[in-house]
């Protein structure tokens, strides 16, 4: 027969060897490059562990490692896609836009677990929460924006809004999640007639844009090209102003000149300046100047003589050659 004292030993190795193997395979731990870890004591939150690779703890049950992913998550809120077929939910993506309008708005969120202990511990259900969190933001934020921000050009405005409420919701509920972006998908009309009306009213506002462009771009190109005809006129005015004011100039010099030969001899430049005015008046006629003297009247013709003199300087000329 086994005595008493040998089973005794026989256990106490047994859970001696059980003791060590619980301590040999709990007090080391790996930390994948995809995941981060969390240290417990006793169930208590002591530190997170995001450097991948070998790390040591003290053995279980004093402390425990819980392990979660750093991977980037979506939320699909208003849609689900399972194997490639999207099911949608329109009952959860249905709201009222701040002008009373009915719309169906999806998005997307991308999140990602930034400290692991809050994640795990300071909320039962944290993915519940942020679905939760998604749609109060989007509601209050569609509800706050015009249907026609919500269809066409304000799409990315009320993303950003979205996006900073929800971040803002996710720091006051402190379970340990950031968000990264929010992409809405559609924003539509609850239905076909609806959708048809509002699209024939986009379409005429476009048009009316269109229109009201190449409006203002014949009414730029007129107004320069009126702009450059006054100018054009204002130069030349100017430059006919300094032509008469320098003509004007030259008459006063001529008129000075004129006034200092008269004071010298009155008679000959009075003459003179008959002469040249009968010239002026009356151009290619002939001029002849008589002298009164009596009964009898003597002329004296200008002009021929003009006419003979050159042919009296040739004739002379000839009889000087020969």
């Amino acid at each position: 027969m086994i005595s008493l004292k040998r089973i005794y030993t026989i256990i106490g190795l047994v859970v001696l060897i059980i003791l060590l193997s619980i301590v040999a395979f709990t007090t080391w731990y790996t930390v994948d490059e995809s995941e981060q870890a969390v240290i417990l004591t006793f169930g208590k939150v002591e530190e997170g562990v995001t450097e991948p690779g070998l790390n040591f703890k003290l053995p279980w049950p004093i402390q425990s490692v819980e392990k979660l992913s750093k991977e980037t998550y979506s939320l699909q809120f208003g849609f689900e896609e399972v194997d490639g077929e999207t099911k949608e939910f329109p009952n959860e993506t249905k709201m009222i836009t701040g002008d009373e309008n009915i719309v169906l708005a999806d998005l997307v969120v991308q999140w990602k677990i930034t400290e692991p202990g809050k994640y795990l511990y300071n909320s039962d259900n944290p993915k519940e929460i942020l679905r939760d969190a998604t749609s109060a933001s989007l509601r209050s934020i569609i509800g706050s924006s015009e249907i026609d921000d919500a269809l066409t050009s304000g799409k990315a405005e009320i993303e950003a809004d979205v996006r900073e409420l929800l971040s803002t919701l996710m720091q006051k509920y402190d379970i340990g999640i950031s968000i990264l972006a929010v992409k809405l998908q559609d924003v539509e009309l609850p239905n076909a007639e609806v959708r048809q009306a509002f699209t024939a009213v986009t379409d005429a506002r476009e048009t009316m844009n269109t229109k009201r462009n190449e409006a203002n771009k014949y009414k730029n190109q007129k107004e320069n090209e009126a702009k450059g005809e006054k100018d054009a006129i204002i130069h030349k005015a100017n430059g006919e102003k300094t032509a008469r004011i320098e003509t004007a100039k030259g008459n006063v010099a001529v008129f000075n000149k004129l006034y200092e030969e008269y004071k010298k001899n009155p008679d000959i430049t009075r003459q003179r300046l008959v002469l040249e005015t009968l010239e002026q008046v009356l151009p290619g006629t002939e001029i002849y100047i008589m002298n009164d003297d009596g009964n009898t009247m003597k002329y004296f013709p200008i002009r021929p003589l003009e006419n003979t003199q050159p042919k009296a300087k040739e004739e002379g000329s000839e009889k000087t050659n020969e």
